[in-house]
């Protein structure tokens, strides 16, 4: 059962420390993104490494935090809350991961939708920054 947990305790101390390292390492290679916000699926570890790492700088400083978790086989439901510019936003992050304990597949489900704005802005900013 505990290896079962192992990429999502990882994705958790990936979040606390922003250990951009080790999100590479759990990462697959294959790995698909689907934002809340870009309509087609992002493929790959580079792309998602940098959504990912972008979504993390964009929470700092905000009250981000995971209110519910559901672990079925090598799937991974997290519920998550947070504050951007006074507007409330929850979520869904929706992990899947592979025999090798990789993450394949990243899902992001934000509500409402001044939340998806204001997430979208500030990680359209956040994007511009890095890239």
């Amino acid at each position: 059962r505990r290896n079962y947990m192992k990429p999502i305790s990882e994705w958790h101390q990936v979040v606390r420390n922003k250990d951009y390292e080790l999100l590479s390492e759990i990462l697959d290679d294959e790995v698909i993104f689907y934002s809340p916000v870009v309509f087609t699926p992002q493929k790959g570890k580079k792309i998602a490494l940098m959504y990912l790492s972008a979504a993390a700088e964009v929470f700092e400083g905000n009250s981000f935090s995971y209110t519910k978790e559901l672990v079925e086989g090598n799937n991974a439901s997290l519920e998550f809350q947070l504050v951007i510019d006074g507007t409330e936003i929850n979520g869904v992050d929706l992990i899947t991961w592979n025999e090798s304990q990789k993450i394949t597949e990243f899902k992001v489900f934000v509500r409402p939708l001044q939340g998806v704005n204001a997430l979208h802005k500030k990680m359209g900013e956040m994007l511009e920054k890095i890239s």
